[in-house]
This record gives C-alpha cells, sequence and structure tokens, in this order.
C-alpha cells in the first residue's frame, strides 16, 4: 500500500499497516517529515521493519509515483482542503496502477465530487474520519463513504484492510450523492 503524507496520520497509518502484515510504501515530499517519521517508525517497529519495502514492514520514498508503482491501495493523508485532494487524487489517479483503489481521511469534501475528477471513480472512498481521532489509534467501527458507482471490489479491499487494522468498517452512501436519490 501507498501512504501519501508523512505527518501523524501517515506515521500511524503506517504504523498500523506494518503491524497488520502490509508492505507500506510512505511518502511524503518534505524530507524533515521522512526523517522524523523513519525515527519515529525506527522506535515503533525496530529496524528491521524499515527497508526497501521488498516485504512486509515500511519503506520511505520521495515520490508520489514510487509509492503507488505496485500498490493496491493509496491513502492520502494530506490536508483535508479542496485544492489539496484535488491535486493528489489527480497525480495518484495518473500514477497508480488502474487496479489501486484511492482512500483519503475527510469529513468535509464530498467522494463522489473527488472520484469524479479521476479515470476510477468506481475506486475512489472517502473515510469518514478526522486525521486527529484516526491518529489516537483507538480502534472501533471507522465509516467509509462512497459513491453509486464505487465497486464491490474497492469495498472488498477496504473492508479487508480495516479489519487487519482492528476496525470494524461500514459504508455509506456520499451525503451528496443521498440527497440526489432522495428527490
Amino acid at each position: 500500500m501507498a501512504i501519501i503524507g508523512a505527518g501523524p496520520l501517515g506515521r500511524w497509518l503506517a504504523l498500523a499497516a506494518a503491524r497488520g502484515g502490509f508492505r507500506v510504501l510512505l511518502e511524503d515530499v518534505m524530507p524533515h517529515n521522512l526523517h522524523h517519521a523513519q525515527e519515529y517508525l525506527r522506535q515503533q517497529l525496530g529496524a528491521e521493519a524499515l527497508g526497501d519495502g521488498g516485504g512486509t514492514g515500511v519503506a520511505f520514498v520521495s515520490t508520489i509515483e514510487d509509492a503507488v508503482r505496485e500498490a493496491d491501495l493509496a491513502i492520502d493523508c494530506v490536508p483535508d482542503e479542496l485544492e489539496s485532494k484535488l491535486e493528489i487524487f489527480c497525480l495518484l489517479d495518473r500514477m497508480a496502477p488502474p487496479r489501486t483503489v484511492l482512500a483519503t481521511p475527510t469529513t468535509r469534501l464530498s467522494i463522489a465530487d473527488l472520484a469524479s475528477c479521476t479515470y476510477r471513480p468506481d475506486r475512489c472512498v472517502a473515510i469518514e474520519a478526522e486525521a486527529s481521532s484516526l491518529a489516537d489509534g483507538v480502534s472501533g467501527e471507522i465509516l467509509m463513504r462512497t459513491t453509486s458507482r464505487t465497486s464491490g471490489e474497492a469495498v472488498a479491499l477496504l473492508t479487508r484492510f480495516w479489519r487487519r487494522l482492528g476496525f470494524t468498517p461500514t459504508f455509506a452512501l456520499d451525503p451528496a450523492e443521498a440527497a440526489i436519490a432522495d428527490q
């Protein structure tokens, strides 16, 4: 999996995913953030869990292209602002293989709107959570917002991912689409 952004949420996701047995490639445009994440993850996982990303564990990369080249799942951990999310979704869409599911933590933005800017609207899902609450690492129920076009394959992949991290995922239609359906 690819995690874009090595701030608190990205570091926590990388840690949780590595502990769940996933191969993680962690990317950030800021070298300082990657260095900080590397030190944090070394303390939490030990040096043997860090490396080139060939097996399970965490590897650090400096470009989005390197992060998503082989990813089945890409989660962006950029600020929850429309411009940032649109930019990252466009980059991920262009650089990731067609099979890659794109997920984004957001409480304010419509996943239907973000997905409509990609060539894979069936593989885009929002994680309905504040970044700070996820980064606290408390497991429990987690809500995924989907669109009417979200594929069963994307739902299944995210279900397996969150369950391995100790969460119970639930899925609901994006409020923007639900309002249209109600009319």
